[in-house]
């Protein structure tokens, strides 16, 4: 989908800002707020309390009146600032499928991009591949947000890891005003990004967008495989035709899975997941949709 060719990568950009558009817009019909919009100041409706709400938002004069716990809403900020985290490491320049994990992780930043820059909202991110991170500062409007997304299908893939902890980190300094923080990784990196995860969370709306390719989720029963680590060149000669080492692999993916969601919500950030053999369009439909459902299921009139 999209190459780090500069020239190619703009023309690829552009099918793909196309498809997005036209799909999004289709499906997610009529006047909605991004995918996790932030809780605003300008205050709004009541609606009965649910577990987790923020006891600071308590609406006491119709908590009185009903003797049923309500919280009051508010309305989100007019600007929003959203900032990207999105690492572009070696182990996502692989895929099985339909794509690569790295054209799933441009593809859903420029959807991301899409859904949120309404507005005057402001977009920036930060990218990291390799040793190396590079920040591309936040700026208003369609045509500042498509030159971000240039330069991120532009960026070439290093050999090496970026280190994620410090990926997110970046996003929390310096200090910004309440807004929307989205890391797209597949998360293939030793530990240490989830105390960063929570300290932005603890200021921001945090979305975490988990890139997966099938084969690091079940093994096929294809033979011998020689499989080659990208970020460190290291190749591994694997019979795949074992069933019990198939079965071994699995049990390991779905743990290691696990493990990342429970430190995702953890953190209070919500979570979406991308394959490279699925529709990943609909895919974020399904989750902005659902995301919208949940803002406003329980508002009383």
């Amino acid at each position: 989908m999209v190459g780090s060719s500069p020239d190619r990568a703009g023309v690829v950009l552009s099918k793909l800002q196309l498809l997005i558009t036209r799909k999004l817009d289709g499906l997610l019909q009529g006047d909605y707020l991004g995918l996790l919009p932030g809780p605003g100041s300008e205050p709004g409706e009541s609606r009965e309390y649910r577990p987790g709400d923020d006891v600071r938002r308590m609406d006491w004069p119709v908590t009185a009146r009903t003797t049923v716990p309500h919280v009051r809403q508010t309305i989100a900020d007019r600007e929003l600032e959203t900032w990207l985290a999105v690492d572009l490491s070696a182990s996502l320049d692989f895929g099985t499928a339909n794509c690569l994990k790295r054209d799933l992780a441009i593809a859903a930043a420029a959807s991301i991009a899409h859904l949120t820059v309404r507005g005057g909202n402001r977009i920036g991110a930060v990218v990291g591949t390799g040793g190396q991170i590079s920040r591309l500062p936040a700026r208003p409007g369609r045509k500042e947000a498509d030159g971000l997304l240039r330069q991120l299908a532009a960026t070439p893939i290093r050999p090496g890891r970026a280190d994620l902890g410090e990926l997110v980190d970046k996003l929390n300094s310096p200090p910004r005003r309440r807004g929307m923080a989205v890391v797209i990784s597949d998360f293939l990196t030793e530990p240490g990004w989830e105390r960063p995860l929570r300290k932005l969370a603890v200021r921001h709306d945090v979305l975490v967008v988990e890139v997966v390719d099938p084969v690091e989720l079940a093994l096929p029963d294809a033979g011998v495989l020689t499989l080659v680590d990208p970020e460190t060149r290291i190749a591994h000669e694997v019979q795949t035709g074992d069933a019990k080492l198939r079965a071994r692999y699995k049990e390991a993916a779905a743990a290691q899975r696990a493990a990342i969601a429970r430190s995702v919500r953890a953190a209070g950030a919500a979570q979406l997941r991308l394959r490279t053999d699925s529709d990943w369009l609909l895919d974020i439909v399904r989750f902005a949709a659902a995301q919208r459902h949940a803002r406003t299921r329980g508002t009383t009139r």
